[in-house]
């Protein structure tokens, strides 16, 4: 009656392990570190990179605990904050010589002090949140006028180039504020330009009014225009900065908007502050140059000469100087889309561009003026230019594609094609808070979490064991094995966790003993109404199980509403409420039962179990129950 199969013994032990091997990093901690990260797409993070920095540690008589490449950075672990001090100086001289053009991002950190063997397996520590790591909390303020002042500008030149092609003439076409001013001659032009514009520019407002001999026709955003553009501009914008983030290597970074126009972002585990501002800030353009082919330019290129009046050096990913004018044809702002690909004629990794109406048409004319004639395209970081490639143009190219190819990889490409897309911001943006925490208030969270969860655990199972005895120590070490698996389960999903999350955790504790009182007291019963000692726990554990699901199923329903619709220290709450009670269903009913199965299961003859005080009626109060019952 009282017995489990083998199977179900093993789905316990492999259970029990496997919780115990993903709830251990979590007790390693944190070491001070430091991450060197690529400061421009062109750079990247490789082993010559890694003996650069060995070298200036060795240098410096430093010697990290553990060193290594990770996700397209070098990270380097310390035992103390003041050889992670020192180990960043010698690192920040060793990678970037020229501190006004640095090539690396070279950053304080904290990495966890997981074994090697543990880290092959796959077993990683818990994320913390900003408030148990420490790190930077940053507020940031959008500039939504500049947004729909940038969609206006693009407008007034596609509004030119549609107007041209139909061969519309006006007498100017201007923006004013958040207007576009546009002039005609005559009423018939100013109306075949308005049905014009109402096709092919719905976004449009449009109001005309005479004014002499001109008519004068004025075109602004329509107000659900206007809202769509402002929304762009802040998804643009946290795309962007999630983007930016990654390079710092952060773990589980809060970047979320705030209102209409903010967005906050935290960084938990990051020191230095200069570096993650100057990450947030940084900035991809694209321009596209003609290349200077005088013999003055082929001079400057090896250095034998100057360069020539009205053209600008730059150097291409392999080092090489190409002399480009400074007069640009096409900026980044004519860019709609930059997606990786292959040039289908080489089979090469390229990237494929998309401009605009004003960009495909500027393109269209510049091939065509100068074919055979190089042209150069630039990526531009922090304001330093690089050569990304420098084809020779072959023919006309029309339809707003552009390729660009040339010794990249497929990473390259990528890389590129990602920076082009979402590495410039929609509209500017303004640091308005800032905050920093502390390592040491965050480990001061960190002891009061652990404590309040250690005593609620004390206080929970000292209840348990002696009201119910026996069958409470039972509960208790199925209450233990429960908090086991909540922490496993949280480490293999790498959730962060946070001070509203260790309070959840508090919670649960409560919560899941509920199910073993549920239970006990259930045992209890059947022992008081006669029944066998064996078969009072069987019904016992039957009849409890139905109550246990019904209100775990409930609870979670609540846990969920909170995940769905709650942000920040709410949906931290709700991802240990919501786990916690899954576990304790599992550790509860599932374990528990094991554990008494495996202690009384093998008695035959069992007389008595230990489950605390059973009160049991006396023979006048049975005939009066029996009574009640025939009635």
């Amino acid at each position: 009656m009282n017995r489990y199969a083998l199977w179900k013994y093993l789905v316990i032990l492999i259970a029990f392990c496997i919780g115990g091997l993903y709830t251990l990093p979590n007790f390693f901690g944190e070491a001070p570190a430091v991450q060197v990260s690529a400061a421009r797409a062109s750079v990247k993070v490789d082993t010559s990179t890694l003996g650069k920095v060995e070298e200036s540690l060795k240098a410096a008589n430093l010697t990290p605990t553990l060193i290594g490449l990770e996700n397209n950075s070098l990270k380097a672990r310390f035992e103390t904050t003041e050889q992670q001090l020192q180990a960043k100086d010698a690192m920040q001289h060793a990678l970037n010589p020229d501190p006004a053009n640095p090539s690396y991002v070279v950053a304080l950190n904290l990495i966890p002090r997981t074994p090697t063997w543990l880290s092959a397996m796959r077993a990683a520590p818990m994320y913390l949140g900003l408030d148990l790591r420490g790190g930077v909390h940053f507020m940031l303020q959008v500039d939504m006028q500049a947004a729909l002042t940038k969609k206006l500008d693009a407008l007034s030149g596609d509004l030119r180039s549609a107007l041209r092609e139909k061969s519309l003439r006006h007498n100017g076409i201007s923006r004013e504020q958040q207007n576009i001013q546009m002039a005609f001659r005559d009423q018939a032009t100013a109306e075949a330009a308005q049905s014009l514009m109402r096709d092919q520019f719905p976004d449009l407002l449009l109001v005309s009014s005479s004014q002499g001999d001109e008519v004068k026709v004025s075109a602004s955003l329509k107000p659900e225009a206007a809202r769509k553009v402002q929304e762009q501009a802040l998804k643009q914008n946290i795309t962007t900065l999630h983007n930016r983030i990654n390079e710092l290597g952060v773990a589980e970074p809060v970047i979320q908007q705030q209102g209409l126009d903010r967005i906050v972002v935290q960084l938990p585990g990051v020191q230095d502050t200069a570096k993650a501002k100057d990450i947030l800030g940084r900035t991809a353009t694209l321009e596209i140059r003609m290349v200077e082919e005088g013999s003055e330019a082929r001079l400057a290129e090896v250095g034998s000469g100057p360069v020539p009046f009205g053209a600008e050096k730059y150097l291409d990913r392999n080092g090489q100087a190409v002399i480009v004018k400074k007069l640009v044809v096409l900026t980044g702002e004519n860019l709609t889309d930059a997606q990786p690909g292959f040039d289908n004629q080489t089979q090469e990794a390229a990237v494929h561009l998309t401009l605009d109406a004003k960009g495909a048409r500027i393109f269209k004319e510049i091939t065509r003026e100068n074919i055979g004639k190089r042209m150069a395209i630039l990526l531009f970081e922090k304001g330093k230019g690089e050569v990304v490639t420098s084809p020779v143009i072959r023919s006309e190219i029309g339809g707003g594609r552009v390729q660009i190819s040339g010794r990249m990889t497929t990473v390259e490409a990528a890389d590129t094609a990602l920076l082009l897309r979402a590495g410039s911001l929609a509209a500017p943006m303004e640091i308005i808070e800032e905050r920093t925490i502390g390592p040491s208030l965050g480990a001061e969270n960190i002891a009061k979490g652990f404590d309040s969860v250690t005593w609620g655990f004390v206080a929970v199972t000292a209840f348990m064991c002696i009201y119910y005895a026996l069958f409470g120590v039972i509960s208790s070490i199925a209450l233990a094995v429960n908090l086991l698996l909540l922490v496993a389960v949280l480490s293999m999903l790498q959730a962060t966790l946070t001070l509203p999350g260790m309070a959840a955790m508090a919670l649960v504790l409560g919560m899941a003993i509920d199910a073993n009182v549920l239970i006990n007291e259930r045992v209890r019963e059947e022992l008081r109404h006669g029944a066998a000692p064996q078969t009072a726990i069987h019904m016992g554990y039957d009849r409890a199980w139905s109550t246990i699901l019904d209100s775990n199923v409930t609870t979670l329903i609540a846990g969920l509403a909170l995940l769905a619709f709650g942000s920040g220290p709410v949906r931290g709450f709700a991802v240990v409420h919501c786990l916690g009670i899954l576990t304790s269903m599992f550790s509860a009913v599932f374990f528990s039962r094991g554990l008494v199965n495996l202690w009384y299961g093998r008695q035959k003859r069992l007389q008595t179990v230990s489950i605390g005080t059973v009160w049991k009626p006396d023979a006048t109060t049975q005939d009066v129950i029996a009574k009640a019952k025939a009635d």
